[in-house]
């Protein structure tokens, strides 16, 4: 059945493409990697749908084991891009860990996260939080429900510990940002201490995303921060609770990314245009009428080779709902987003936020000027090549006019969208890290 869906499409998609503006290809057989969460769907539908092929690229797709040997092997070629944690290509062009310039042109998803903690944190947690007429929680849950139970854990001589997927990982700074809203401290970086765990109320470690519930299971963590569909996993499983999304800790924020060398953006520039132009087709699939193909795309992701969960579990985050404690199914029709909202415009106001988490936790040791972040933002993300992906499309007509934000300077508006109402404005990103109550400063005296 599979094989067939896709060479039907592809059938499809060659017909269709007649007319399209082909691009002279530099490189056209290339190897993608990934990491075995519902967020990589762009590239599995353009995949499966035959939109790489449409455009002349033969693609294989490779599961990878960890966020660092994905972006290892993208550095050093065995990859020719990736499935990435928005933070990966800023902190390596910036050199805080591995140091190669990496390059996005194409923004993968909005929210997909969640908080989920142990069925035993749950039930300390549960007498802290209100509940509505009907009993149930009210949402979205602060992590101040949270204090009480670590400051318990303390006071047994024990610590109270989460998993995140990689140190500059969007989960980390949710994670933290929940954290720090509710009260608790989840410790700082340094330059000679890279554990994150200085002055912590929590202390945050990497865990794997599919390894987090045996993870949790096994006692080693009280809770972390993951995408789709490890946290639902957990409530099937029967070891734990979500708690909150990401989409309730910041509304609609951006997710993954695609991320390229500059490198091979420069070698192959027609290349990395009609990769863009793939992924870009796969995003509308994606989300169109109202997310009628989710249902299709759940069973696709539940290939072995994709993510590998049952189709039950992807479906309860991916279609429109998420459960939290068993039973508690609500609607989230928004959880995951992959073109609605300009989700795949690279917007450098994305970019300037991760930033500011890094320098607010000490990632970043020193104090830059406003012009510094802006200009990494703008040397990482790369607007100019998706745009010029999209007027292809449109103009090929698989896109619409008006679902690219053409007059874009690459800055959002401020927003508040955040659970504890605090204002970001990309464009002036010192006065934003200065208005966090937890963290470090701008330019601390």
């Amino acid at each position: 059945m599979k094989t067939l869906l896709k060479y039907t499409t592809v059938i499809l998609g060659i017909a269709g493409a007649a007319s399209a503006e082909m691009l002279d290809l530099e490189k056209d057989e290339l190897t993608f990697g990934f990491i075995k969460l519902t967020d990589m769907a762009p590239l599995a539908i353009a995949y499966e749908l035959g939109y790489f092929e449409d455009e002349g690229l033969y693609v294989t797709l490779e599961a990878q084991a960890n966020w660092k040997v994905l972006l290892d092997r993208v550095i050093d070629g065995q990859l020719d891009g990736a499935h990435m944690l928005a933070g990966q290509p800023l902190a390596a062009t910036i050199g805080y860990g591995t140091e190669a310039h990496i390059v996005t042109p194409f923004s993968m998803d909005l929210n997909g996260n969640g908080i989920t903690v142990s069925n035993a944190v749950w039930e300390m947690m549960k007498s802290h939080i209100p509940t509505d007429e009907a009993g149930s929680p009210v949402h979205p849950i602060s992590a101040s429900a949270l204090v009480p139970v670590v400051q318990s854990y303390r006071d047994e001589g024990k610590s109270f510990n989460m998993g995140m997927v990689f140190p500059v990982s969007t989960h980390n700074y949710e994670l933290r940002y929940w954290l720090a809203a509710g009260g608790l401290h989840p410790g700082f970086y340094s330059a000679d201490n890279t554990s994150g765990q200085i002055d912590a109320d929590v202390l945050l470690s990497v865990t794997p995303p599919p390894q987090m519930p045996a993870t949790m299971e096994a006692g080693t963590i009280d809770g972390y921060c993951v995408g789709e569909p490890w946290n639902q996993q957990a409530v099937f499983k029967g070891i734990g609770v979500p708690v909150i999304t990401d989409y309730q800790i910041w509304n609609n924020n951006p997710e993954k990314v695609f991320g390229l060398t500059k490198e091979f953006t420069e070698q192959y520039p027609n290349t990395t245009l009609a990769i863009t132009k793939a992924l870009i087709r796969a995003a509308i699939w994606l989300d169109e009428n109202d997310n009628a193909n989710r249902s299709e795309a759940v069973s696709i992701l539940s290939y072995p080779e994709y993510v590998g969960a049952d189709e039950d579990v992807i479906a309860a985050s991916m279609t429109g709902t998420f459960e939290f404690e068993k039973g508690d199914v609500r609607e989230i029709p928004d959880f995951n987003v992959f073109f609605r909202y300009y989700a795949t415009y690279p917007f450098y106001s994305d970019a300037i936020w991760y930033l500011t988490q890094m320098r607010r936790w000490g990632q970043i040791t020193d104090s830059k000027p406003d012009s510094w972040y802006h200009d990494v933002a703008a040397s990482v993300y790369r607007p100019d090549i998706y745009l010029e992906a999209a007027r292809m499309l449109v103009d090929e007509g698989y896109a619409n006019e008006a679902d690219f934000p053409w007059d874009s300077d690459g800055y959002k508006a401020p927003t508040s969208a955040f659970i504890d109402g605090v204002t970001y404005d990309g464009r002036a990103p010192n006065a934003y890290i200065d208005s966090l109550t937890i963290g470090l400063k701008s330019n601390p005296s």
